[in-house]
């Protein structure tokens, strides 16, 4: 058994302190930090926060050398050897380790060094309780398995390798938190962070929504308990899965109050974000890439099927709030018209096939640059309108759907603990359903083509329209701002001495007019512009007049021409057909229940 401890050793450092015990170490026993989180796929190097190491057997010193970025090396220890680390912790992302006066909060990769050799064996964790007087209300939410604990949840875990001591985050604060059942199987909602939530009617909610995905794949969870380890704060979205738990990360004005009723806009994007989180718990946490089987966690674990495993669970999380009944129809259609949206609005998307995209994500989409959106697009977005019309071309055209593919890849590899091999999704979406779907997947997956969604989309009673941005509110991208009257062909955000020029569209008005990424729009025609006025400032030309643009790039104030576009219809507006025939009406009852 390999035995570690750890220990909160100074907060104001941000340091923790951990320990490593090792008996019968290797002559020469190495010991390794990981480069990446699973789920995450982008080399975060996990060593780097390392500020001290040292080794020792039986209280005397023993020589402990770093020999890679990564890898430490002790020669010739005695029985039992313990290696002792401290880590900088000051990451407050769902990927990190982050400690100060007020919360902790680690993932396994960022504190566990692995001693080589060993990660099969069974591991223990002992969680010392702080003694700094601020941590005196600090309790521990983990859904690692708890030996012997405390009321406050200090003390001894297990494991039973290091594969699975990694995957168990552990928050340590003063949070809230409440519990609830479905299937039989007991969760726990935890709200670190500033709230003002309505706790109990979340927990209804997500029992529901729970429920959904748990029968969606059989009815029987893959664990024995859930934990949703949430971060409530005044900027941020995102999640991270693992095998019986979830980290999540979201703005706290996106929790309902108590007494509010029914599910705002904010609210659903919390809502799809447990949900995102939840159905990993089978697709990608069991149901995996043969590349993923072992993990690797000292080099990038290539795969072309991230687009199955973020672009299906994607289009799944919305699509589970509807079948939980946490959200009507309609708001399903908007949701879906906003990810239209942000597809249609990416120029990139003819550059850059979803395979192409998941091939790439090590290097590409956890490091967007100025030119991302005019060369690549995201496995998760594109990747859900391949599942949407994956799904609606398989109802179309056979008696089942992609829920049975979901469910049979759940039976023959999640269950099994096999890997997908990378053309075995095509080969069993086709043995499942009967139909020949090659030239689909050449389209969308392999392809770089718009996929024919509006004609689709029309067999199963759905309109889809295309509008210019701001001739209606249902996409949801506004930025709280008039949107402007005319195309400049940039992507901006507020700067504090105008907008600061994000990303430079491909052909468009500011490529042509020699604007760059990085450049601060301060004027258009001698008059200052900001978010709000930069519609007002636009409204007096017409398409096709040339205005003057001032900017300043760096510490240079320069002015250039740009001729003005006319917006693009890139909106995506869904709506419900009331003209449609009865098969199609037939067939949108059965995908959404409507």
């Amino acid at each position: 058994m390999i035995e570690y401890s750890v220990r909160l050793a100074d907060l104001n450092r941000h340091h923790f302190e951990i320990q490593c015990h090792v008996r019968d170490p290797d002559r020469e026993q190495r010991f390794t930090m990981p480069s990446w989180i699973p789920g995450s796929y982008l080399l975060r190097e996990y060593a780097r926060h390392i500020v001290s190491i040292r080794a020792e057997e039986n209280g005397q010193v023993v020589e402990i050398k770093k020999v890679s970025k990564s890898t430490w090396s002790c020669r010739n220890a005695g029985p039992l050897l313990t290696v002792t680390i401290e880590v900088f912790a000051l990451d407050r992302s769902v990927r990190g380790a982050y400690l100060d006066g007020r919360r902790g909060f680690f993932n396994g990769t960022c504190l566990f060094l692995s001693p080589e050799g060993r990660e099969e064996e069974p591991v223990q964790v002992r969680l010392e309780r702080p003694v700094d007087l601020r941590c005196k209300h600090w309790r521990v939410a983990t859904a690692m398995t708890s030996k012997t604990i405390d009321d406050a949840g200090f003390g001894t875990y297990s494991a039973s390798n290091y594969d699975e001591l990694i995957d168990h985050p552990i928050e340590i604060s003063d949070f809230t938190d409440t519990q609830f059942e479905a299937a039989g199987a007991p969760h726990r909602l935890v709200m670190a962070g500033r709230h003002q939530a309505d706790l109990p009617r979340i927990a209804k909610d997500l029992t529901q929504l729970c429920q959904a995905h748990i029968d969606f794949f059989g009815g029987a969870p893959p664990f024995h308990g859930y934990c949703f380890l949430g971060l409530a704060v005044g900027e941020g979205y995102g999640g991270l899965e693992h095998r019986s738990s979830s980290s999540l990360i979201f703005c706290r004005d996106y929790l309902p109050k108590i007494g509010e009723i029914g599910v705002s806009l904010d609210y659903q994007r919390f809502l799809s974000l447990c949900s995102h989180e939840y159905f990993h718990t089978w697709n990608v946490k069991r149901i995996k890439p043969q590349a993923f089987t072992p993990y690797r966690l000292d080099r990038r674990n290539h795969t072309r099927l991230m687009w199955v495993f973020e672009g299906i669970t994607s289009y799944y999380q919305d699509l589970m709030l509807l079948r939980s009944h946490l959200i009507e129809p309609e708001a399903y259609l908007e949701g879906l018209g906003r990810l239209l949206t942000r597809v249609y609005r990416t120029p990139g998307r003819f550059r850059q096939s979803i395979a192409e995209a998941s091939f790439d994500a090590w290097d590409k989409l956890y490091k967007p640059e100025a030119n991302s959106s005019n060369a690549t697009v995201s496995y998760y977005s594109k990747g859900a309108l391949v599942a949407l019309a994956l799904d609606l071309t398989i109802r179309k055209e056979s008696s089942t759907n992609l829920d049975r593919v979901m469910g049979e890849l759940w039976k023959r590899f999640g269950k099994e603990g096999i890997g997908i091999g990378e053309n075995e999704f095509e080969i069993l979406s086709q043995e499942i359903t009967g139909i020949d779907l090659v030239d689909f997947f050449e389209l969308g997956v392999r392809g770089k083509k718009d996929l024919p969604l509006e004609e689709l989309m029309s067999e199963f009673g759905v309109i889809l329209e295309f509008h210019k941005a701001g001739s209606v509110d249902t996409s949801g991208l506004s930025r709280g701002e008039p949107e402007p009257a005319f195309d400049l062909g940039v992507q901006y955000r507020s700067h504090p001495k105008g907008l600061e020029l994000t990303s430079i569209v491909d052909d468009g008005p500011g490529e042509h007019a020699a604007l760059n990424s990085g450049d601060v729009l301060i004027a258009i025609d001698g008059f200052q512009v900001n978010g709000r006025s930069l519609a007002k400032r636009l409204a007096r030309f017409e398409v096709g007049d040339t205005v003057p643009v001032t900017v300043f790039r760096d510490d240079e104030l320069l002015e250039f021409q740009i001729m003005l576009a006319e917006v693009a219809k890139d909106n995506c507006v869904l709506s419900f057909d009331e003209e449609a025939s009865v098969t199609a009406l037939q067939r949108r009852k059965a995908w959404l229940g409507s």
